[in-house]
């Protein structure tokens, strides 16, 4: 994000979920799926995290170095749900890892 404004704001929003955009899962985050969530350990915080089977999708995708336009694509594909209520959902799961450092 390149303002200190939250992704609610319309400028920073439309800088935080460019299409283009890649997210980088941090070099001290392992994760491992366990049943159908994902266990996140941050081994510089000690701390665990846990996502559910969305977040779980998200994960795989940015995992894979898929820009968060094709997120979204892909998703959409895979669950029933509009555009709109899945861009909000991944900009929030995506700025959520950010703030505890998870991804970059």
């Amino acid at each position: 994000m390149t303002c200190a404004a939250p992704p609610s704001c319309a400028i920073c929003y439309l800088d935080w979920m460019r299409p283009e955009r890649v997210v980088r899962i941090s070099d001290q985050v392992i994760f491992k799926p366990v049943g159908d969530e994902m266990v996140l350990l941050d081994f510089q915080s000690g701390m665990y995290y846990g996502l559910d089977p969305v977040g779980v999708r998200i994960w795989q995708l940015v995992a894979a170095q898929q820009p968060l336009g094709a997120v979204v694509e892909v998703m959409l594909a895979e669950f029933d749900v509009t555009r709109e209520e899945l861009e909000r959902d991944v900009d929030a799961l995506v700025e959520e890892l950010e703030r505890r450092g998870l991804v970059t």
